[in-house]
């Protein structure tokens, strides 16, 4: 259906959890590397290329580079050569059609390379664990460790529109809801300060973290499901926050579950019923490629629409950007036909989901102008 697939085409989106590009060139193991969710060295007997997002690439990003669709990787990877990094940031970031960026910059920033290379505005979410390893290692003690992390967090955050807590991959969902005492707080910083303050995994300083984040009033982002190896991902079922969402539920604090592969059925299950929780299938999308469309079926299936939001996680390679954006406009689209066509559905209101999931969710959830 034309007219719905150009309204889809037309939404500025939001990508309300992104993070930066990397600004000089790759080879290609460099490049393979940034394909998959695993930190492991690929085996020599095969290729990310062969995998659902290798495919997407050579499909939808080879002829933002001048190629011919489905071009081999040898070709998109000398095109890629040829053109420079610069060069391609700009295109692919811009054929993207995002209109706006949030970015987590607990990878290492990133935020002034992606406004320069997109030239879209471009709005910073900080990440509550970076925070607390940085004060750890600042010389802290731990009986200041509290009061100095609030200070902390006040300040990196007086220009950002969210926070985000990664206590998925650090301990996984099954943590204790309530916040944690002062005296408790204080026994595990000790205990984390003599260890010199590595990684935080302590389920107490994380819990601490994340409520000192809910007590800052700012949008949460939690990565739920797929993820990094160095998650188990049977500990990051969203449906374990059930506790945790019913404390929060009266502080007025929006939380926003990322990603949630597999579980995203369970999280739209936690958007239906309580009214500060939203989600996104952000990863997935790229991920699972071609499928992405039963992924985002199965996302729309009980879910408030007001509650979905669209991201791409995309990180280092300006092809996950540029992907996350054309796979969920397409997948979108093919699902909102169906609708439409069987009846189901106006047109009208296709098109009207498809910008608030697109852009009009974000705008309201992180009160951008």
């Amino acid at each position: 259906m034309e007219e719905l697939r150009a309204g889809v085409e037309d939404v500025a989106l939001v990508d309300h959890h992104v993070h930066g590009v990397v600004p000089g060139e790759l080879d290609r193991a460099g490049f393979e590397s940034l394909l998959t969710e695993s930190d492991a060295p690929i085996p020599g007997w095969m290729t990310q290329f062969d995998s659902p997002l290798g495919f997407a690439v050579r499909r939808w990003c080879a002829p933002v580079l001048g190629l011919e669709p489905h071009a081999s990787p040898e070709e998109y990877l000398a095109a890629r050569v040829s053109l420079g990094a610069a060069e391609v940031n700009r295109r692919l970031l811009a054929a993207s059609g995002a209109g706006r960026f949030l970015v987590d910059t607990g990878l290492g920033g990133g935020i002034a390379e992606l406004a320069e290379a997109s030239g879209k505005p471009v709005h910073e979410v900080v990440r509550l664990e970076s925070v607390l390893e940085d004060v750890g290692r600042s010389g802290v003690s731990a009986a200041e460790l509290p009061a100095r992390f609030q200070e902390e967090l006040s300040r990196r955050t007086a220009f950002a529109v969210g926070l985000k807590s990664i206590i998925a991959y650090r301990f996984g969902f099954g943590f204790d809801p309530r916040p944690p005492g002062s005296a408790e707080v204080v026994r595990a910083a000790g205990r984390w300060l003599r260890d010199g303050a590595p990684r935080v995994s302590d389920p107490v300083l994380l819990r601490f973290a994340l409520w000192a984040g809910v007590e800052r009033g700012l949008p949460l982002q939690l990565h739920a499901g797929f993820g990094d190896p160095d998650l188990d991902l049977h500990r990051c079922d969203p449906l374990l926050l059930t506790g945790f969402l019913r404390e929060v539920a009266p502080r007025g604090v929006d939380v926003l579950l990322l990603h949630c592969y597999p579980f995203h059925r369970n999280a739209a299950y936690l958007a239906q019923v309580f009214p500060h929780v939203h989600f996104d299938v952000g990863l997935a999308i790229n991920h699972t490629g071609a499928r992405a469309t039963a992924v985002l079926a199965e996302s729309l299936e009980l879910a408030p629409f007001a509650k979905v939001l669209y991201s791409s996680d995309a990180w280092g390679l300006p092809e996950l950007h540029h992907l996350g954006a054309r796979l969920w406009r397409r997948r979108m689209t093919e699902v909102l036909s169906r609708h439409v066509d069987s009846g189901e559905w106006a047109l009208d209101d296709a098109l009207r989901v498809a910008r608030m999931i697109g852009r009009d969710n974000a705008e309201r959830v992180y009160g951008l102008d």
